[in-house]
Order: structure tokens, then C-alpha cells, then sequence
């Protein structure tokens, strides 16, 4: 599975668990971090660890394993660390005040219209 794949198969386990605004970001043009960016939204802190744990429970029957985890505790923002992809799980009020959009403006945004239901 190539890393596009994975960020996409990480969007469609987002979007089956009813995340919200859910973007893929391609960041490799821009910073050697890693090549995409992934962030949605969940409507609560359960939400929010809800979507966290069947990311990484799904990748992981898929064969890719999670590198790092940050903020399993907090309520409000989860990264799932893929080492080339970075999955950002935020509630709304995080989200606004992270504005990782803005900060990976140099990036290409996918067009997840064919992609997601």
C-alpha cells in the first residue's frame, strides 16, 4: 500500500466513523516531516478518542502500525504518528486554535469529493 493509499484508507476509517471536515494535506513539497497530513474533527472528547483508536486499530489489521501517539489523554487533540503520515484528530474549539490548514497552506489539499461519500 503506498503512503497516498494509507492517507486515503485513514480518511474513508475518519469519514465511516463520522468525522468532521476531514482533510488530506500533501506536505512533502514543503517539509521533510512527512508526506501527508491528515485532520478531521470529532464533536466530543469521546468522539475524538473514538476516531484515534479505529485509525489505528484498522491500520494496524492493514499491516502499518502506529510510530508514535501524542495526546491520548487530552480531550481535545489526538496525532497518530505514521511516520509519513501525521493524522491530527481535534474537536472544534482545538481545531480553530491549532489552524494546522493554515499552517500547511503550502501544501496541496486533496480533493476528497470523489473519494469520501
Amino acid at each position: 500500500m503506498t503512503t497516498y493509499e494509507q492517507a486515503v484508507k485513514i480518511a474513508k476509517i475518519l469519514d465511516s466513523k463520522i468525522a468532521q471536515d476531514i482533510k488530506i494535506i500533501e506536505i512533502s513539497d514543503v517539509t521533510i516531516l512527512a508526506d501527508y497530513m491528515v485532520i478531521a474533527t470529532g464533536r466530543s472528547s469521546t468522539q475524538v478518542k473514538s476516531l484515534a483508536d479505529e485509525v489505528e486499530y484498522q491500520m494496524d489489521e492493514a499491516g502499518v502500525s502506529v510510530s508514535h501517539i501524542e495526546g491520548h489523554r487530552s480531550n481535545s487533540w489526538i496525532l497518530l504518528d505514521y511516520v509519513d503520515i501525521i493524522v491530527n484528530v481535534f474537536n472544534e474549539e482545538a481545531r480553530e486554535f491549532y489552524n494546522l490548514e493554515r499552517l500547511w497552506q503550502d501544501g496541496k489539499e486533496l480533493d476528497l469529493s470523489e473519494i469520501l461519500d
